[in-house]
């Protein structure tokens, strides 16, 4: 799929004047001319100036560049559910990964991707299983993020 600059411009410029709105809600450092909104909101406007700039470019060319061009694999419907998959798990994750757990909805979401891929089934559960502990090794272990126990919150270590 191709868009158009100017398209992912606009989402640039909205997205940095999100951000940008967000941060004046941060506190101020007493004493300090500098708080934890300086790093974001520099981010965003720098997000928001490339946006301007990518719109610019885009409407200038905007005639030898459609807004919008439809890929190959949009004509495929084994790709364009592989797409959707995708984008399904993402959002079950969201909605179920702090009620169920991540050490559930991983291998899960993992398994069913897996065999939606084409994958037999004995090796996407084992591979959803292993990566699963994997990334919970990794980021709940390593890196200290944590992560949703949902329904193991009393097993939680």
């Amino acid at each position: 799929m191709k868009f158009n600059d100017a398209v992912f411009g606009a989402i640039l410029v909205v997205l940095g004047l999100a951000v940008i709105a967000h941060v004046q809600a941060f506190p101020r450092i007493p004493g300090q001319q500098v708080g934890p909104a300086l790093f974001p909101g520099l981010v965003a406007l720098g997000l928001a100036v490339c946006g301007a700039i990518l719109i610019v470019y885009g409407l200038r060319h905007r005639s030898a560049q459609p807004w919008f061009v439809a890929g190959e694999w949009t004509r495929s419907t084994r790709h364009v559910v592989a797409f959707v998959a995708v984008i399904g798990a993402i959002a079950v994750y969201i909605l179920l990964a702090d009620r169920v757990g991540f050490l559930i909805v991983g291998p899960a979401i993992l398994f069913v991707l897996f065999l939606l891929f084409g994958v037999r089934p004995a090796r996407a559960a084992v591979v959803a299983i292993v990566a699963t502990l994997v990334i919970w090794y990794a980021f709940y272990k390593l890196l200290r993020v944590p992560l949703p126990w949902g329904l193991l919150t009393r097993y939680a270590f």
